[in-house]
């Protein structure tokens, strides 16, 4: 019950209340009726509801004691029982009393509220750095430091694009499950060094109590102590574009002696798929990379079949401009994104070899085989026009 509970936000299950009297917990999932804020699993995401239920009772106590000498000063005091008001004389105990109490009440709240986001802050003595980028519309990993040291990826939307459609029934992870997930191991303060490469995002999971944007151009920290092992959900809490609500995140917090064989077999896999642009490769292997390459990163907008989406994204299958004309034209419109439409910029995150890989699968797929100029597109081609 804990995975998605701390994804929606108490208004939405409020919502979830008031709206389905008839719904049932969903396993692994949000639960109906609660209230409550999701459970942590940090030292900071516990000091956040402790903070979060004393100033909601402090608040409580405010309101029932204003309101209750409003009303009662309502009732026993109107005008029929008292024709002629009385005057009101100062007395130097109720002036000193109301202006001591809020002052105690504001610092009782203040002082826990500043330790704790103060430790929100001390990114300091880490035993892991990982640095977070985000992208229109994904997330990219890359660990500086630790066992894990020189690893790096991007972690996509996997939810079937038939979920997403309505063509297909919806599981309890729609919208929060991702290709590659972020391993941590427990009990380690973990750094996070948040930057993006186009707009500004945010790196949300409730049940690690961090909330972080990234932004372009500058980078920011924070940090968190998983407590615990298990899978915790998040996704990007800034409104980001139009993929917006497809870019979870996905933190897998496991034992130290699992992270570090997960470290040993993510460095062994870069090794062997280490890419030489200088290479010249054959038509074969780039279309077996390139299918693989599109899967991963164009699938979503572009359709496995290469239709796209009307009105939103292009139909690849066919396309004179780009993928059935000179290939100079969609190199270049891979490297740097296309003006005015949601075509991101990949050169930052695809390699060369990536890059022409994928050109070389779109140019040979579907109904493009054979129609159009430069079937085979070499990494060094992409290389010459970056």
């Amino acid at each position: 019950m804990k995975k998605l509970r701390g994804v929606l936000g108490t208004g939405s299950l409020l919502f979830a209340s008031a709206a389905g009297a008839q719904l049932k917990d969903m396993p692994g999932g949000p639960r109906v009726n609660q209230l409550n804020l999701h459970e942590g699993v940090t030292p900071i995401a516990h000091d956040i509801m402790w903070l979060h239920w004393m100033m909601l009772i402090i608040c409580t106590i405010i309101f029932v004691g204003v309101f209750g000498v409003m009303l009662y000063s309502i009732v026993m005091h109107r005008k029929s029982r008292h024709p002629v008001p009385s005057k009101f004389h100062e007395h130097m105990g109720i002036e000193v009393a109301w202006t001591i109490i809020p002052f105690i009440i504001v610092i009782a709240m203040a002082l826990p509220a500043t330790r704790t986001v103060v430790a929100m802050k001390d990114t300091s003595s880490s035993d892991l750095t990982i640095k977070v980028t985000g992208y229109q519309w994904q997330w990219g990993y890359e660990y500086i430091d630790g066992p894990a040291s020189g690893v790096h990826f991007l972690s996509t939307l996997s939810t079937p694009r038939e979920q997403i459609m309505g063509k297909a029934p919806r599981d309890q992870f729609y919208l929060m499950e991702v290709n590659k997930e972020l391993v941590v191991p427990v009990n380690k303060k973990v750094r996070i060094v948040l930057t993006a490469a186009d707009v500004i995002h945010a790196w949300f999971v409730p049940e690690l109590g961090v909330k972080q944007d990234a932004i372009p151009g500058f980078l920011r920290d924070t940090w968190f102590r998983a407590e615990k092992t298990g899978t915790y959900r998040g996704q990007c809490a800034e409104l980001c574009g139009k993929d917006h609500a497809f870019m979870p995140i996905v933190v897998k917090v496991v034992s130290q002696a699992d992270f570090e064989k997960w470290a040993a077999e993510q460095k062994k896999a870069l090794a062997s798929a280490a890419d030489d642009p200088t290479k010249t490769w054959t038509k074969q292997d780039l279309m077996a990379r390139g299918e693989k390459v599109f899967a991963s990163n164009c699938v979503a907008c572009h359709q496995a079949n290469g239709k796209g989406l009307p009105g939103t994204f292009p139909a690849l299958d066919g396309d004179a401009k780009f993928v059935l004309a000179p290939m100079k034209g969609q190199i270049l419109t891979v490297l740097n994104g296309h003006p005015g439409t949601a075509m991101a910029a990949w050169r930052d995150q695809l390699n060369d070899v990536e890059i022409a890989s994928v050109i070389t699968y779109t140019r040979n797929a579907w109904s493009n085989a054979g129609k159009g100029p430069d079937p085979v597109v070499q990494p060094s081609n992409v290389t010459a026009l970056r």
